[in-house]
């Protein structure tokens, strides 16, 4: 009688990988051009930048990062990119507690990157030097939002909000 191998779907022990990553959204404006281009003040640069995620099957997530980026000369809009990130990530076995970390820090850091190209790239198609975005610290962002979280709730008895395990109210 041969030995039987457990199958991955057997298995009790962790698993998280990714299985895809994608461009959900992209969109370039432009809307001074081309008399934008006679300006010769330099640019200011605001930069957002959003995380999200949804549960798509019993082991199958979704994380999203989006990137804002306003360009202005003056008052003028020099050019605004906004660009979505996404990745199917397949989490099986994972603590609950464990779970938001991994999509809101984890997650998140690992398609950073492919924002980050997406970005410079449709930036450069514009003629213009492309902006690298800065390295971000994805847990600093979620424990800020965890806290804003907790801030929202505290001195109100139960406004049907369900807090990350770890957050209590106050």
């Amino acid at each position: 009688m041969a030995d039987q191998q457990p199958t991955a779907q057997d298995s009790q022990d962790p698993s998280f990988s990714l299985q895809r990553t994608y461009v959900k959204d992209l969109s370039l404006e432009m809307p001074n051009a081309p008399q934008i281009f006679l300006e010769q003040e330099g640019p200011t640069v605001e930069v957002s930048i959003n995380v999200g995620g949804q549960r798509l099957a019993e082991t199958v997530y979704e994380a999203t990062v989006t990137a804002t980026v306003t360009t202005r000369i003056g008052d003028k809009v020099l050019y605004l990119v906004e660009a979505t990130q996404a990745g199917i990530f397949e989490a099986a076995n994972i603590p609950d507690e464990q779970l938001d970390p991994l999509i809101g820090i984890v997650c998140p850091t690992m398609l950073y990157p492919y924002l980050r190209a997406n970005v410079a790239d449709a930036i450069t198609r514009t003629s213009l030097p492309p902006l690298h975005l800065a390295e971000v610290n994805f847990q600093g962002l979620y424990e800020q939002r965890i806290a804003q979280l907790a801030e929202e709730q505290q001195g109100k008895e139960d406004s049907g909000l369900i807090l990350p395990p770890g957050v209590t109210r106050q």
